[in-house]
């Protein structure tokens, strides 16, 4: 009985252990969903500006609004480079599964094959996995000061050179493809950087300026025009890298948040069985004082 109960105690102090670790883990992982949340909607103004600019660019290069930009290509000749986010940690639930399967998707519908980055070392195992070996791994960012590293070494990497045709890079097709925070968790999804969306680019060149005054676009237009992709791509892989985080943390906190209800069941049941062992063993003391009691009643008692 009492090795029993003494593994129960040891059993218990370890579950006790493990929820504090786990709590902590909650935490962390509520904090950082908050910082990534932030980031993004602070970046939402910069978007706007770049978008506001790269509008006033369009319109310097085609006034009437009647020239298509991105000019057509075959399918057979164009180059997909992927870029997959997940996660460089477990505890995650089916975070980077999720965006695994709907890239392999995705991608299976292109004509041509694509050469594939990950962001994250458990979302690269899985591409291994599914027989889709990707071309490099980056480390995924473990702060919002660290994505901007992070998108520099995307755009290093991938080498997506700058276009004389404005949304057209010689090196091909650029996607993105992460997870977005949705208001019950988080959803895959896809997002085409280069070239550029042509209905995209006609409705920023028909938006209207947002004040009276007019900007005036200096310097030379197809230099001007190039910076202002430039921005849009950061602009679009920092939101991209800083979704993908909040959805992870979110999955995690998910995550920590069952494995602290099972923790406080597996607690509550630990917690009954040692009481109902000390009780049944506090019984048999008590039936082996009794009885002990019962057999030296007899010869307690005076004889006549």
């Amino acid at each position: 009985m009492a090795t029993t109960t003494t593994a129960l105690r040891r059993q218990i102090g370890s579950a006790s252990d493990l929820e504090s670790v786990v709590r902590t883990m909650k935490a962390s992982a509520a904090s950082a969903i908050g910082q990534y949340e932030r980031s993004v909607a602070a970046l939402a103004d910069y978007a706007r500006t770049v978008e506001l600019g790269l509008g006033v660019c369009l319109r310097s290069a085609d006034p009437d609004g009647s020239h298509a930009h991105t000019p057509p290509r075959h399918a057979d000749d164009t180059t997909v480079h992927a870029v997959v986010f997940g996660s460089d940690q477990g505890l995650v639930g089916r975070f980077n599964e999720v965006v695994v399967d709907h890239a392999m998707v995705q991608l299976a519908s292109l004509p041509a094959k694509a050469q594939v980055w990950t962001v994250g070392e458990r979302v690269h195992a899985r591409l291994l996995d599914a027989g889709m070996p990707p071309v490099d791994s980056f480390r995924v960012p473990g702060s919002v000061g660290l994505i901007a590293r992070l998108v520099g070494q995307i755009l290093l990497k991938v080498q997506v050179p700058d276009s004389e045709s404005v949304g057209e890079p010689p090196g091909g097709t650029l996607m993105l493809f992460y997870n977005r925070p949705t208001g019950s968790g988080y959803a895959p999804v896809s997002q085409r950087l280069l070239p550029l969306d042509e209905h995209w680019q006609r409705g920023l060149a028909r938006q209207p300026w947002p004040t009276a005054q007019r900007p005036e676009a200096l310097g030379t237009g197809p230099q001007m025009l190039r910076a202002f992709i430039r921005e849009h791509l950061f602009v679009s892989l920092f939101r991209a890298s800083a979704e993908s985080l909040a959805s992870e943390n979110a999955s995690r906190l998910a995550a920590m948040q069952r494995a602290d209800r099972n923790i406080g069941d597996l607690l509550t049941d630990l917690g009954a069985e040692f009481h109902r062992l000390r009780q049944s063993g506090i019984d048999e003391e008590l039936f082996d004082v009794v009885a002990g009691f019962d057999a030296m009643t007899p010869q307690m008692m005076p004889r006549g």
